[in-house]
């Protein structure tokens, strides 16, 4: 991720993950902003020094590898012990701190990957802004598509080209709690990008869980997101609590598409809930108004 070919899939001048192209020995990286770029995140962990003092084996590999390949280890946050923090721990990941920073300035930017109900496959300036690729004299093109597919590549299925798709928000999501146990108060970003409102990387978690929990949460017509603008889900009595598991959803929207019975992931949507009618969490209603959630709010 970080060192084949010197730079590993790191942009050094868009501060991003990109796939690359190599042929014959030339390396061009393919500057399509999509959810390639943020799995890098999910490869984190934190391991606990009172643990590690267990594995004196494990523990000399460690040290020997720090020390004897700086190559590798120079752009992770490989086991590594910050002395300004109040604990005890290693974080093991993929990206250090200044990248995972910068990864995260695009994945909440609501010009970007951040939707009103999730984070999106592919980023929004793609829509305006396609990528081309020419090769061979034959042009390939990514954009923004952000519910049903318009080409039938892959059987018409549009998962990667725009639209909120459940297994990988929820992985982000596990691995922002699994860095903020690590950093804890001492990393704060801006959510939205641009906002001025700083949130730890834990509370960050929580508000992509919240945004998720909007597609299935009625508003104040008991329409829900998922139903797109089927007024039966939302009016008649034998239909407004019959939700359908979709697939993927509308990155702009939040309508549901692809198959409806996508239990297998969808249903990750009640750890959300979970997380999002906790306590003293803060949510941001889809009107925009911040409040927190308590026993008597009826979306608890």
């Amino acid at each position: 991720m970080n060192a084949a070919g010197g730079t590993g899939m790191w942009d050094d001048q868009d501060g991003f993950y990109y796939d690359q192209l190599s042929v014959d020995g030339a390396r061009r990286p393919l500057r399509v902003r999509s959810i390639v770029g943020v799995i890098p995140l999910f490869a984190c962990e934190n391991i606990e020094q009172a643990v590690l003092d267990k594995l004196p084996a494990f523990k000399k590999r460690m040290m020997w590898f720090l020390e004897n390949r700086r190559d590798l280890a120079a752009q992770l946050s490989y086991m590594r012990e910050d002395s300004n923090l109040q604990h005890h721990r290693r974080l093991l990941a993929i990206p250090s701190r200044s990248r995972l920073v910068n990864v995260l300035k695009y994945v909440l930017d609501e010009n970007e990957f951040l939707s009103p109900y999730g984070v999106r496959s592919l980023s929004r300036v793609h829509l305006k802004k396609p990528f081309t690729l020419h090769d061979n004299g034959v042009e390939h093109t990514v954009q923004y598509t952000p519910g049903e597919s318009d080409t039938y590549l892959f059987g018409g299925n549009s998962n990667w080209r725009g639209p909120i798709w459940f297994p990988i928000n929820y992985l982000l999501i596990e691995a922002l709690e699994r860095y903020h146990h690590y950093y804890g108060d001492s990393l704060k970003i801006e959510c939205p990008t641009g906002s001025g409102h700083l949130m730890t990387l834990g509370e960050v978690a929580h508000e992509l869980a919240a945004r998720l929990s909007r597609l299935f949460i009625p508003d104040d017509r008991g329409r829900r997101a998922c139903h797109g603008t089927e007024s039966q889900f939302a009016t008649d009595p034998h239909w407004k609590d019959l939700v359908l598991f979709h697939e993927y959803f509308n990155g702009d929207t939040g309508k549901g598409h692809g198959a409806s019975h996508q239990t297998g992931w969808t249903a990750l949507i009640t750890r959300c809930l979970e997380k999002v009618a906790s306590p003293h969490t803060v949510v941001t209603r889809p009107s925009g108004a911040r409040h927190a959630l308590s026993d008597a709010d009826p979306q608890r």
